[in-house]
């Protein structure tokens, strides 16, 4: 072989070498297994949303796949949901109706529990009757929710939305608010009612009076849906198995849920009895058959909304749940 030709021959693996090294690595790429894209869930601070956390503390859900974003407010839920931040996001009914009327493809996937006091009007000592609002000032998240227990209220003592001043004020800034003297009524909830009592407050009024109006849901993007369906079945597994573990296990459920809420584990005890929890059985007769009963109790809240002028237009109530991802469904 001349010298040429060697170099031929040498120039020749080298090219080889350089080729083989370089579909290495996307040999190697090839092979690995894509890992499976991650579903979001926005959360804000509710006692009926705490079993979904609770699930988290449990080490139910992977975090590789499933993550669960705590959010300060409705509002930031809301608009998380909207840009696509999250996937799926913790809402009450009359949210989820203003969702959808605002353009969102949306379903709702589970009902986390029905208010049955947790919602609740707080006031400073001196205004002892809901007819005392009058003239005060009554800071209110800017959501349906918020909106539409002011709006009950107003009926039920006959005043005008004139007659109050209105203080819009997120639900993470509730006791702060109450503390500078910034307002002297609060449209309130769990944990953050608890927070006012302990700081003077008392309630003026709660959800007890408004059977069927406070429904809190799990809302999904249909995109989502149809993209990750394994994800929401676990989502939804991992809350019934944390339900179960809070009726098995409450004190040991209770102590650890205690510290996301701010409050002690006995606090956290007496605040939910003011909700009532749906398990699995209970969201079948919600969601499932041929009249799921959530789309009755839309109906109930849509025409109280529309009444309100917190919708423009009495909303279409098809596609409004999907069941499939219960635990159980074919």
């Amino acid at each position: 072989m001349d010298e040429w030709q060697e170099g031929e021959k040498m120039d020749m693996c080298r090219r080889r070498f350089l080729v083989t090294s370089a579909l290495a690595p996307l040999a190697f790429t090839g092979a690995c297994s894509v890992p499976p894209p991650l579903t979001r869930v926005g959360g804000h601070l509710w006692i009926g949303y705490e079993p979904l956390f609770l699930a988290r503390e449990l080490g139910l859900y992977d975090p590789d796949t499933l993550r669960l974003v705590e959010m300060p407010s409705s509002t930031a839920n809301l608009m998380a949901l909207a840009t696509g931040d999250v996937e799926a996001a913790t809402f009450t009914l009359d949210e989820y109706l203003l969702a959808r009327e605002g353009g969102l493809d949306v379903r709702v996937i589970l009902v986390f529990d029905d208010s049955a006091g947790a919602d609740v009007i707080m006031s400073r000592p001196g205004i002892e009757r809901l007819e005392d609002i009058k003239g005060e000032r009554i800071g209110v998240e800017e959501t349906a929710a918020g909106a539409l227990m002011l709006a009950k209220v107003l009926e039920k003592t006959a005043l005008a939305p004139d007659d109050v001043v209105t203080v819009r004020i997120t639900g993470d800034r509730h006791v702060q608010a109450y503390l500078a003297g910034e307002v002297d009524v609060l449209i309130s909830w769990e944990p953050y009612a608890t927070q006012l009592q302990a700081q003077g407050a008392r309630r003026l009024f709660d959800s007890r009076q408004l059977p069927g109006l406070i429904v809190d849901v799990l809302v999904a993007r249909a995109d989502a849906l149809e993209r990750t369906p394994d994800a929401f079945r676990n989502l939804l597994a991992g809350h019934f198995q944390a339900l179960d573990y809070l009726r098995t296990s409450p004190d040991d459920a209770f102590r650890r849920m205690a510290p996301r809420m701010g409050m002690s584990p006995d606090e956290v005890r007496v605040a939910q009895q003011g909700i009532r929890l749906m398990d699995l059985a209970a969201n079948r007769g919600w969601l499932a058959g041929s009249h799921p009963g959530l789309v009755s109790s839309a109906d109930a809240v849509a025409r109280v909304m529309v009444a309100g002028n917190l919708l423009k237009r009495f909303p279409s109530l098809e596609g409004l749940v999907d069941p499939s991802f219960l635990p159980g469904s074919a």
